[in-house]
This record gives C-alpha cells, sequence and structure tokens, in this order.
C-alpha cells in the first residue's frame, strides 16, 4: 500500500484550485444558471471519484500505474514544499480509515477502468477526466475531507460488485 505525503496532497489540492478557478463562471452568472455551471463539474467530479477508487487498493496494471502516479506526485510536491517555501519532505498527510477493495469491488473497477478510457479518448472532456482523475489519487487516501469521501465510495463499488456478481 502506498502512503500519500504533504507534498501529494498538495499537489492535489493545486489540480483541483487549477480546475475550479478555470470553471468558476462568476457569482452572477451561476446564480442565473447554477445548473448548468454545476453540469460542468461533473465530469470532474466523476473521475475524482474513479481516482480516489484506483488508489484504494487495485492491483495489477491499474494500482501499478495509480501509485505510480501518486509516488510523482508526492515527490513534486515535496520538491516544490522544500524548495519552494522551505516546507519538509516526505510527511505522511494518510488518513486513519483504510478500505481496501474486495475482489468484486475490484473488478467494478476494471470496467470503470474501461468507461474512463473511452471517454477520455473520445470525450470533449477529456483534460478534465484526466485532471480529476490526477486530482482523485492523489486526495483519495488523505486525512481530509477527501479521504474521507473515499471510505464510501469503496463501500458503494464493493456493495455493487457484491451483488452485480452475486446476482449473475
Amino acid at each position: 500500500m502506498n502512503y500519500v505525503t504533504y507534498g501529494g496532497v498538495t499537489v492535489g489540492l493545486c489540480i483541483l484550485a487549477h480546475f475550479i478557478a478555470e470553471w468558476w463562471p462568476g457569482l452572477k452568472s451561476l446564480k442565473k444558471k447554477p445548473t448548468q455551471h454545476a453540469t460542468a463539474l461533473a465530469p470532474f467530479l466523476a473521475a475524482w471519484a474513479y481516482g480516489a477508487l484506483t488508489i484504494l487498493g487495485v492491483g495489477g496494471l491499474i494500482g501499478w500505474i495509480a501509485d505510480a502516479t501518486l509516488w510523482i506526485s508526492n515527490w513534486l510536491g515535496d520538491v516544490a514544499l522544500v524548495w519552494g517555501v522551505g516546507g519538509q519532505a516526505g510527511q505522511r498527510a494518510t488518513g486513519v480509515t483504510y478500505l481496501p477493495l474486495t475482489q468484486a469491488g475490484g473488478a467494478v473497477v476494471l470496467i470503470l477502468t474501461v468507461v474512463m478510457l473511452a471517454a477520455v479518448k473520445k470525450s470533449t472532456y477529456g483534460r478534465d477526466l484526466k485532471r480529476g482523475t490526477w486530482c482523485g489519487i492523489c486526495l483519495g487516501m488523505s486525512a481530509g475531507v477527501a479521504g474521507f469521501a473515499a471510505v464510501p465510495l469503496a463501500q458503494a463499488v464493493n456493495w455493487l460488485g457484491d451483488n452485480v456478481y452475486g446476482a449473475l
């Protein structure tokens, strides 16, 4: 199991902040058409959920890619913290609760991977999907609110997998 450092969380928060800054339509426009603007968040949020799921113990190639992404994000963030603001490298920011996926939950994540790859390739929201996945990988195991959101996601995917594969 990999862990996230303050550097990795910083990278994830930077991705999130960058996305929100690009998305932000302005308060007046947001009040006028809230549904239209809120739906523009859906691809990023769905990809964030997928990224958080991939880091929760999925093995094989998908898990290796997620672990490598988290490792490089930890390293990049730690370098930015040390050289940018004089922080310390390698401090863990991992949450206490860790809920791995079951075998059936892992199968659901594999199906979601196929869907995500197709969506990234064909959708006009490919960039948002990539950034959302990266953000989810960085924040999915953090000790903050994002890390706590990963636990219900894992429970839902485990439940879905158990019921879908149990029904077949």
